[in-house]
């Protein structure tokens, strides 16, 4: 098996099924030595995992280029099409590279959508960020993202023709290498995702979830963000209403075999399910663990299993208790220390944790995608009541332990800043006595 990408569940899976892996892995996951590569596996480093030049270069360097691989398969979302060229070039199952190509860009995939009668917003081609004169703004509100992003990075709300001017005006000014975007319409209401599993381009399952607050919004407002995964069976009307929408984006856009991460949106007023958009992997922050602990369906596996051309036995088992996830956030600084997973884990209702910053990391003043966390838990609970509250208290349990250097601190700063938070440990200035 080529992957591209260190994902640790898929490598499990790996293990699992006795199948060999050569993981062709960026070099901050190469590095850490925390991603476990399965016995008689190999692991690469390569400079750009997104680049076809730059793995195929490290297959050759290690004598791999001629090895007979049974498929290929990536998790990581900026290699999907990566992934789908390689195993194009080596003559591999993978996914096509026009289904890949459909996953990416936003706009060919809404497009794909809309002449197949999905709901889906409104959007407009941005082609050159740097130049937005003739880019017609004919919505009250619109969402400005790349045209192949992820996580909201580089996302933002337009309210009026300043606002995209000003963002044209800082993408020329810090010389932005990615110019195309997208300029959709934005939807009033809840954020919805679902999470699910295609093979022989049957849905063979899905799971939904729903945002505590819509991710934009927790990015545009600094509020940290939340999730929670929704019930089948004591909110059946929810798969019911999402249901159709998620197999018709699915079958419109190609995906045969393999899992997806779908954003949804329930409009406000009309209570219409609108798509906004999809990925040809699973979605991020835990979503592997909520959908295991909540469905008992291993996305890692099924993804592995799918790209081979195997389906996968799902056993499927609903856990009645709300099951979430909760992200972790810090202030601007240098980190020094935080509570490990062990301690988190102890902590009630947190069923898993998992930290994403090492300790000497510096935190910037602002997150600017869903991603940009310290770290995230998997929260179990009763009720939604109990889940809101618990997020709070774990949360506010957490900052108390974190600790931070604060930033731009003048040497004296520095030295009350340490007397505040370690009283307990005395640096004095001592003076030698000759004695």
């Amino acid at each position: 098996m080529l992957l591209i990408g260190a994902d640790p569940y898929v490598l499990r899976a790996c293990q699992q099924h006795d199948i060999e892996a050569v993981v062709l892995a960026n070099s901050g996951a190469h590095d850490s030595r925390r991603v476990k590569v399965p016995e008689h596996g190999t692991m690469l480093r390569v400079d750009d995992i997104t680049k076809p030049e730059d793995c195929l270069s490290a297959l050759h360097r290690a004598g791999l280029a001629d090895r007979k691989f049974d498929a290929v398969q990536t998790t990581w979302e900026f290699s999907v099409v990566t992934a789908a060229v390689l195993g194009h070039a080596l003559g591999i199952r993978s996914l096509d590279p026009l289904t890949a190509l459909r996953f990416r860009d936003k706009s060919l995939q809404k497009a794909r959508l809309r002449a197949a009668g999905v709901p889906v917003t409104r959007s407009v081609v941005v082609e050159d960020i740097f130049d937005v004169s003739a880019v017609p703004l004919d919505f009250d509100r619109a969402v400005l993202k790349p045209i192949a992003g992820g996580g909201t990075t580089s996302t933002s709300i337009v309210r009026e023709r300043k606002d995209l001017e000003d963002v044209s005006r800082t993408s020329r000014e810090d010389k932005a290498t990615s110019r195309t975007f997208l300029l959709e319409e934005y939807v009033e209401g809840q954020e919805w995702m679902a999470e699910g599993v295609v093979f022989d381009g049957e849905v063979l399952f899905f799971g939904l979830g729903v945002y505590t607050q819509p991710c934009l919004e927790a990015i545009t407002g600094q509020v940290p963000i939340s999730l929670r995964r929704i019930d089948p069976v004591a909110e059946a009307e929810a798969y019911e209403r999402a249901g159709q929408v998620v197999r018709d984006a699915i079958a419109a856009l190609g995906l045969r075999d393999g899992v997806f991460h779908m954003e949804l949106f329930l409009e406000k007023d009309t209570g219409r399910m609108v798509f906004s958009e999809c990925a040809a992997r699973r979605g991020g922050a835990l979503t592997q663990e909520q959908v295991h602990a909540k469905f008992n369906v291993d996305l890692g596996e099924a993804a592995l299993l799918c790209a081979l051309g195997h389906r996968p036995e799902l056993e499927f088992k609903v856990n009645p208790r709300l099951v979430g996830g909760v992200g972790l956030f810090g202030p601007a600084g240098t980190v020094i220390s935080y509570p490990t997973a062990d301690e988190l884990i102890s902590q009630p209702n947190v069923a898993f944790a998992q930290m994403y910053v090492a300790p000497g990391s510096v935190l910037a003043s602002n997150f600017a995608a869903s991603a940009d966390m310290l770290g995230a838990l998997l929260l179990v609970t009763d009720t939604v009541a109990e889940f809101e509250t618990r997020v709070g208290q774990i949360r506010d349990w957490f900052s108390e332990r974190l600790v931070v250097a604060e930033p731009t601190l003048t040497s004296g700063q520095r030295w009350e800043w340490q007397r505040r938070i370690a009283p307990e440990r005395e640096y004095r200035d001592w003076l030698y006595s000759g004695e």
